[in-house]
């Protein structure tokens, strides 16, 4: 005599049941949680001297420049990290909403970044563009990506080649 221990109709329905209460629901599996904003000090030294010096409570969220668009700029960018956080671009940005100064950036979409080619009205040239910094180091990867940290000493300078 074969015995059953559940049927195949319930056992898929159990196995349902428990899948979906175990899986992350779609909007949690493509939304990574938005970061507490963080103060960072923030400098941008253009040719003529500072365009921003000051301390600044900042988060990873959506840029727009002129000529780039609208992208998200968190530190999650072409998988740099895995949580999203404060970046200089969102930084930069913020300071220029606040204090009312452009800045503008090409978007590479294969690397999910801005080039920073303008800020207060000062545009790249082939013997100057627009240097990025963290703690005084170069940063490794684009303004979108290198998240920041609390605290952090954040430089825009225009730097000549």
């Amino acid at each position: 005599m074969r015995r059953r221990f559940l049927g195949l109709p319930v056992a898929a329905s159990v196995l349902g049941l428990a899948l979906t209460m175990w899986a992350p629901t779609a909007a949690q599996a493509r939304t990574p949680e938005a970061a507490a904003p963080i103060s960072v000090h923030l400098t941008v030294t253009g040719p003529d001297g500072s365009v921003y010096d000051g301390d600044l409570q900042t988060t990873g969220h959506t840029v727009t420049a002129a000529t780039g668009g609208s992208h998200k700029c968190d530190g999650t960018n072409n998988g740099a990290n895995p949580s999203p956080g404060a970046t200089p671009t969102a930084a930069l940005d913020d300071a220029a909403k606040a204090e009312d100064f452009p800045w503008d950036g090409t978007w590479y979409a294969s690397f999910e970044d801005y080039f920073v080619t303008s800020i207060d009205g000062d545009a790249q040239t082939a013997e100057a563009y627009w240097n990025i910094s963290v703690n005084g180091q170069a940063t490794s990867v684009g303004g979108c990506q290198h998240k920041l940290s609390a605290g952090d000493d954040v430089a825009f300078t225009w730097t000549e080649m």
